[in-house]
C-alpha cells in the first residue's frame, strides 16, 4: 500500500517525497507558521492509525512528518536544503555592499553552511578574523580562504611565488614599516601602486603609501605565509632598513616627464628653499615624519619638566622653614629655564 497517497493524498511519484510535499506546503513555503500548522494537521490525521494493523506504518510516518518539519522551521537548515532542490538566493552582503568572506565560502561548496556558526564562534572566543578562523579550524586551505577573502572585499588575488616585486619599489618602504602592517609593494602599474596585504588596508597606512610613491595605492591579498616569507626574504635583518626617497624628476611609467614649472618671482621670495641650519642640520619640515614626532613628543617633554622643575623649592620651603630664603633664592634662578626651554624648544628644536 501507497501509504503517501492513501493517507497524506500524495499523487503517485517520486518516494520519497520531498519535504514540502510531504507536509502538503507549495514548494519553498518560507511562512513558518504555516509549515507548523501543515505537520500539526497531518501529525493528528496519521495518528488515527497509531493503533490498528498499520501502526509501525503509522509511527514511522510520524517520524518522518516530524524530521520533515524540524528541516523546515530551521532557518539555516531549510536554506541548505532548499539549494539541495535548486532554489538560488541572492548573495548576502554586509552594510558596505559586500559579499561576507564565511558566504563567498559556502557559496564556493568549500564551507558548510551549518559550519558558518562554529567558526564564528571559535572567530570570537579567541579573537581571529574568520579567514584566520576556517584555516586554524583545518575547514579551508589557506590559498583558498585568502582567495575568498580577496572576492569579499572586491580585491584581486596574487600568488607571490608567481610575482617578482621591483627593487626600486622595496627600496621606497623601510623594514620596520612592512613588517608592522604586513605588506609587499610589489610594481607601479596602471599608475597605481599594487601592494600584496593579508587584509584590507587601513586608510592611514594607504595615506602613507600614497604620499611616498605619489600614487594611489591598489591592495592585492595574499597568503598571509606567503607575505610573512616576502618580508623575510626581501628585508632581511640589515636590509633596506631606510627608505630610499624617489628620484624627484621620475615620472609614471608610460608617461613622459614633463617639465619642471618655473616659478614666478614672488612665489620663490614667499617660499625660499629649504636650507640646512648652521652646522649642516636639517631644518624640521625637511625630517621624515617619524623624526618630526620623536621631536614633537621630546619637545612637549621638555616643556612639561620646564614647568614642574622651578616648582619644586616652593614646594619644599614648606616642608624646610629654615631653608626658606635659599630655597627661593635657588627658585628665582631656577624658574629663569620655563622661557629658556621654550625658547629653545620652540625657536631651535622645531625649527
Amino acid at each position: 500500500m501507497d501509504f503517501y497517497k492513501e493517507w497524506l493524498g500524495i499523487p503517485e511519484g517520486v518516494r520519497p517525497p520531498d519535504h514540502y510535499e510531504l507536509l502538503r506546503c507549495k514548494k519553498f513555503e518560507d511562512d513558518l507558521d504555516k509549515i507548523r500548522g501543515h505537520y500539526k494537521k497531518l501529525n493528528g490525521h496519521v495518528r488515527k492509525y497509531a493503533t490498528g494493523q498499520y501502526s509501525i506504518q503509522s509511527q514511522d510516518m510520524l517520524n518522518e512528518l516530524a524530521k520533515a518539519m524540524l528541516c523546515l522551521t530551521d532557518i539555516e537548515r531549510k536554506r541548505d536544503y532548499d539549494e539541495t532542490l535548486g532554489r538560488e538566493f541572492p548573495p548576502e552582503k554586509d552594510i558596505f555592499g559586500r559579499q561576507p568572506m564565511l558566504d563567498v565560502l559556502i557559496r564556493q561548496g568549500k564551507l558548510e553552511r551549518v559550519q558558518k556558526a562554529e567558526v564564528e564562534e571559535f572567530a570570537d572566543k579567541r579573537g581571529l578574523s574568520h579567514r584566520d578562523a576556517v584555516v586554524q579550524m583545518k575547514l579551508v586551505e589557506p590559498a583558498d580562504a585568502a582567495q575568498a577573502l580577496a572576492i569579499s572585499l572586491g580585491y584581486s588575488y596574487v600568488d607571490l611565488e608567481d610575482m617578482t616585486p621591483e627593487d626600486s619599489v622595496l627600496d621606497m618602504v623601510p623594514r620596520n614599516l612592512v613588517k608592522k602592517y604586513s605588506i609587499i609593494p610589489l610594481f607601479i602599474d596602471d599608475d597605481r601602486l599594487l601592494v600584496a596585504c593579508i587584509d584590507e588596508l587601513d586608510h592611514e597606512v594607504e595615506e602613507e603609501l600614497r604620499l611616498r610613491y605619489g600614487v594611489p595605492v591598489r591592495p592585492v591579498i595574499a597568503v598571509p605565509r606567503a607575505i610573512n616569507q616576502a618580508i623575510a626574504k626581501y628585508y632581511a635583518p640589515g636590509m633596506r632598513d631606510e627608505a630610499v626617497a624617489p628620484p624627484a624628476a621620475a615620472a609614471p611609467a608610460g608617461k613622459a616627464a614633463k617639465p619642471a614649472k618655473t616659478a614666478k618671482p614672488s612665489e620663490k621670495a614667499a617660499r625660499p628653499a629649504a636650507k640646512p641650519a648652521a652646522g649642516g642640520r636639517v631644518p624640521f619640515s625637511a625630517l621624515p615624519p617619524e623624526e618630526q614626532q620623536r621631536r614633537k613628543q621630546i619637545g612637549y617633554l621638555l616643556l612639561c619638566w620646564s614647568v614642574i622643575v622651578p616648582m619644586l623649592p616652593l614646594i619644599l620651603s614648606n616642608v624646610f622653614p629654615m631653608q626658606m630664603m635659599a630655597l627661593r633664592s635657588l627658585w628665582m634662578a631656577i624658574v629663569i629655564t620655563l622661557p629658556a626651554t621654550a625658547a629653545y624648544v620652540f625657536l631651535s628644536y622645531w625649527k
